[in-house]
């Protein structure tokens, strides 16, 4: 048996919004965005290159969804960008003033940072060793 984690769903408080942040400012591709009703879209977006896994962005459609944007993991990183250039892509980032949450630092395993998007959600910039 062969499986893999295709997508993960980042609740968001806006489609277009979530699109112009990863697209622009993280220089992620736009997979696919596919309107399905009046309300709901099937967008997908992730890093370049990336091929067997990808964000699945969704919009906010209740109370109890709007209440999770930015914080569906407690407040801890949820999210883990591996990189081949810690240093181009954390200047893009500062480039695009994305909010730095822990600056730079090396670790066992490699090179890291901590980075909020636009609804608080954290991650880590990784490059390993």
């Amino acid at each position: 048996m062969k499986q893999k984690i295709a997508h993960i769903a980042l609740v968001v408080a806006d489609y277009d919004e979530a699109i112009t942040l990863y697209t622009q400012k993280l220089q992620f591709d736009l997979i696919e965005d596919t309107v399905l009703n009046d309300a709901k879209r099937w967008v997908l977006v992730g890093p370049k290159g990336a091929i067997e896994f990808s964000l699945l962005l969704a919009k906010a459609v209740n109370k109890e969804q709007s209440e999770k944007v930015g914080n569906q993991t407690g407040g801890r990183v949820f999210l883990f960008l591996n990189t081949d250039n810690f240093e181009r892509d954390y200047q893009n980032l500062l480039d695009n003033k994305v909010k730095i949450i822990r600056e730079p630092i090396l670790e066992e395993y490699g090179k890291v940072a901590v980075f909020a998007d636009i609804y608080g959600n954290l991650w880590d910039l990784i490059e390993r060793r």
